[in-house]
């Protein structure tokens, strides 16, 4: 599904709906929600808006796991860094237990903390494969999401759910969930917004599947809910 919306805090406040929603669904079915973050600078502005009422008061914040879709490894004090800005903007105002808070740590040795991390989701989800309630992710100009790059080598791997991934342009290490996870969650939400994402926008939605060029492509949850929110900037090229 494709929402378009007038403005990027229209878009935002649509988003925070689905979270609310989700969250409040996940708990009356089983009894905890599991949320993976996205970095940038359009969900910080979600969870600006989930941090204060009257959002705030509507997520049963103690039986909420929050992780993340990727992280930049960097120290966790880096402005760069995807679960300081979700501490800022989100988790530091609202009553979610510390131990209930999963982020990804791989300043250090980022294969070693993408296995660590795979193994967190393993005893997490008893076992079994990981099964978020709600992934939310954004979309890059190049095509990617998380941290699935064009022409990575980590596109080609069906079965992991975590890897590693150097970026050259970034001069970064960097661990992203893979496909095998992001596909099997209940409810994928793209946040799209700015008229430099519209052209990546279309190619994405619209032109013939190319994974390896468009790694936005692999998103297509078994079976859950995908959801696409985009602005009216970012929608500007759509049919």
């Amino acid at each position: 599904m494709i929402r378009t919306l007038p403005d990027p805090e229209a878009l935002c406040r649509a988003a925070a709906e689905l979270f609310v929603r989700q969250a409040r669904l996940s708990v009356t079915r089983r009894r905890r929600f599991a949320v993976a973050l996205s970095g940038g600078q359009t969900p910080r502005r979600l969870y600006e808006i989930l941090a204060v009422p009257p959002l705030r008061d509507s997520v049963a914040w103690d039986k909420t796991h929050v992780f993340w879709g990727d992280e930049r490894c960097v120290p966790s004090d880096d402005r760069r860094s995807n679960a300081r800005m979700a501490r800022e903007a989100l988790l530091d105002q609202i009553p979610v237990p510390p131990d209930q808070i999963h982020p990804i740590s791989c300043d250090e040795n980022p294969a070693q903390s993408a296995r660590q991390y795979s193994d967190m989701l393993h005893d997490f989800f008893g076992g079994g494969p990981p099964a978020f309630d709600l992934i939310l992710l954004g979309l890059g100009e190049d095509g990617h999401t998380a941290s699935l790059f064009p022409q990575a080598e980590i596109l080609n791997d069906q079965t992991a759910w975590t890897a590693s991934v150097y970026v050259k342009a970034q001069k970064m290490h960097r661990v992203t969930l893979m496909p095998a996870v992001i596909n099997r969650a209940r409810l994928v939400v793209f946040l799209v917004s700015g008229d430099a994402k519209a052209a990546v926008l279309k190619a994405v939605l619209n032109e013939p599947t190319d994974p390896l060029q468009l790694p936005a492509q692999l998103v297509r949850p078994r079976t859950g809910e995908l959801v696409w929110l985009a602005d009216k900037a970012a929608a500007a090229q759509l049919a």
